[in-house]
């Protein structure tokens, strides 16, 4: 990610710090959270010392790394010690593990880079969770009634745009829960984890978000879903979908730019 970085700090005129998180699974979750969080509280306090006005301080990332920084904005907004930030960019980030069989999972199930079957083995390595219970949690086998119930209203089909559900979605009942899956499920409901489902009280103190999706990605209706719920709270986004765009597009296109003579 470093070109990439580069590109990003030359583009936009900015001071850039890019945050060497622990890797899992070698760093039990939420090592990475924890990382970025201490990353930007540091940065927050001693901005000046790096020419940056503390108050003009935007968090970033991309997939995996706009789920943390999605987590990591969650965590700041109640710290009447720090400098509120000025905004996140999340480009195409995964927010959610309560359905997996969204419009955008099943239309994009076999699209690289992020095959459907890929982001949940990188999900459950992530919180040490047993690949095993694949296919349960693709029928949503690990999300109890009194979740269903919760969550529906922040996490659902019916609150995708109809324009996003004609090439090929197709409405699937979900399969009972299990108990023994919903126990060794829980941390997939952490926010740290799905920060979609954070609660209200935390949504509505968000800063200002630009938010990227592809339409062939998997994570598409993640950014979608999000997108609504800041919008509810009376929250500003920038939205930017990229109709031919795929999971990676971003590092793609900095890289081809980086290259090109």
């Amino acid at each position: 990610y470093e070109r990439t970085c580069r590109y990003f700090c030359r583009k936009t005129n900015s001071v850039v710090v890019c945050v060497e998180y622990r890797l899992a699974p070698e760093h039990p979750y939420p090592a990475q959270f924890e990382d970025c969080l201490t990353a930007a509280i540091h940065f927050l306090r001693t901005a000046q010392d790096h020419g940056v006005d503390p108050s003009r301080v935007v968090i970033c990332g991309d997939s995996s790394g706009g789920t943390l920084t999605a987590a990591v904005a969650q965590a700041l907004v109640n710290r009447r010690d720090l400098p509120k930030l000025r905004a996140q960019i999340l480009i195409y980030p995964f927010l959610q593990g309560v359905d997996f069989d969204l419009p955008s999972y099943q239309q994009n199930a076999r699209v690289p880079i992020l095959l459907k079957e890929r982001t949940l083995v990188l999900g459950l390595k992530y919180i040490n969770m047993d690949l095993s219970f694949i296919k349960e949690l693709f029928k949503g086998c690990h999300v109890s009634e009194q979740q269903r119930l919760k969550y529906q209203k922040w996490v659902s089909p019916d609150h995708i745009p109809h324009e996003f559900k004609t090439r090929g979605y197709k409405p699937s009942p979900k399969s009972p829960p299990s108990e023994e899956i919903c126990e060794m499920a829980k941390l997939v409901f952490d926010p740290v984890f799905s920060p979609l489902l954070a609660e209200d009280s935390v949504i509505a103190q968000l800063p200002e978000t630009f938010l990227l999706t592809c339409e062939f990605d998997v994570l598409r209706d993640d950014g979608l879903l999000y997108k609504k719920r800041l919008e509810d709270h009376g929250i500003k986004v920038t939205w930017c979908h990229l109709e031919e765009g795929f999971h990676g597009t971003v590092s793609a296109l900095s890289l081809k730019f980086l290259y090109a003579p």
